[in-house]
């Protein structure tokens, strides 16, 4: 009896899906998520659930989850070959979120899909994941491999995140103490992070051959893809010794839009322009893209990644706390009462 095409048996391998590759990746993986391991774990990678039992010197507990991406830095990721690191992004988006509720991120999870599944490209992003969970003291704790044959072009890939974290409820922060008087701190980004990519892509496309070899002491490429940083340990330290009232997670929207979101009503933050350093890398995006300081604190973090409002009083104990533990700090600005003004003044 001849075989025809219609009934050819076809392996789900034939069809797209290679399952020795993602159990592979998943032996890659574990001890890389072995090193994430933290109090509160109670089984890892390899189940249908992870399980986590919330720590016991919590006497309220209140979970705090945030998720995010990476966006179209991965396109970069892509185009340069550099896999290594926006895993640490993909973790800090969130979990530096969740740290501005005052929490303390207890466990990530990861989604990665694909066309293909290409073992050691996943494993380096994966590496990155762990990283970054190691970082900020999180237990990178279960996750998905999605390999989805015609979803993705060749060689490309998508990332989420899921990172949920515990705070007392009495020690929650909400904003709401915020009074007009307190200082604004700033605390530097390592760069781009992980918002304005958009652009920050056209303007590697505008520049072509002319794009400088370095930017702030590293290679240009380099310099575009640095990672998102973790503030996590170094604020949850302050956070524990000084009187912090406020956290802001400049992402997506800049200054102008990321601060009020935890300001009360009627309160604008003033900040003075100038009163920290504007980088090469922002210098070289601002010039390339040919747009003012408005769009420019609209877009990017402009080289402040987490905003930290504190009493006049504790502001210097403060951020001599946070440049102790490596954090560069400067004193940007003052709550003020809004009147008629916008919720952000850059003068």
């Amino acid at each position: 009896m001849s075989s025809s095409a219609s009934t050819t048996p076809i392996s789900y391998k034939d069809a797209g899906v290679d399952i020795d590759a993602g159990d592979a990746l998943v032996e890659r993986i574990k001890p890389l998520a072995k090193k994430t391991m933290r109090e509160g774990v109670l089984a890892g990678i390899g189940g249908f659930g992870a399980l986590f039992e919330v720590p016991k010197r919590y006497q309220e507990p209140v979970l705090v989850s945030g998720t995010d991406g990476v966006g179209t830095k991965l396109k970069l990721a892509f185009e340069w070959n550099m896999h290594d690191t926006v895993g640490i992004d993909l973790v800090a988006m969130s979990v530096n979120d969740v740290l501005v509720q005052g929490a303390e991120p207890l466990f990530f999870l990861d989604y990665f899909a694909c066309g293909k599944l290409d073992v050691d490209t996943a494993a380096a992003v994966v590496g990155g994941i762990a990283r970054g969970c190691e970082l900020s003291g999180c237990a990178l704790i279960g996750g998905e491999t999605a390999e989805m044959p015609g979803m993705y072009p060749a060689g490309e890939y998508d990332l989420a995140g899921f990172a949920v974290g515990a705070v007392e409820k009495s020690k929650i922060l909400t904003g709401k103490t915020v009074a007009a008087g307190d200082v604004v701190l700033g605390l530097a980004s390592a760069g781009v992070h992980s918002n304005g990519f958009s652009l920050v892509r056209k303007c590697i496309e505008r520049a072509g051959d002319s794009a400088p070899a370095t930017l702030d002491g590293k290679p240009f490429k380099q310099a575009i893809m640095e990672p998102t940083r973790l503030y996590v340990k170094n604020v949850l330290a302050a956070l524990a010794q000084h009187p912090i009232k406020a956290l802001a997670h400049i992402t997506g929207g800049g200054l102008l839009e990321n601060i009020p979101r935890v300001l009360p009503e009627g309160l604008a933050a003033h900040l003075q322009a100038g009163s920290w350093p504007q980088t090469e890398l922002f210098a070289w995006l601002q010039k390339t893209a040919g747009i003012d300081d408005i769009e420019m604190n609209r877009t990017f973090n402009n080289g402040i990644g987490m905003v930290v409002v504190v009493p006049a009083d504790a502001a210097e104990a403060t951020a001599a706390t946070l440049r102790a533990a490596g954090e560069a700090v400067y004193t940007i600005g003052r709550i003020a009462e809004r009147g008629d003004g916008a919720s952000v003044v850059v003068a």
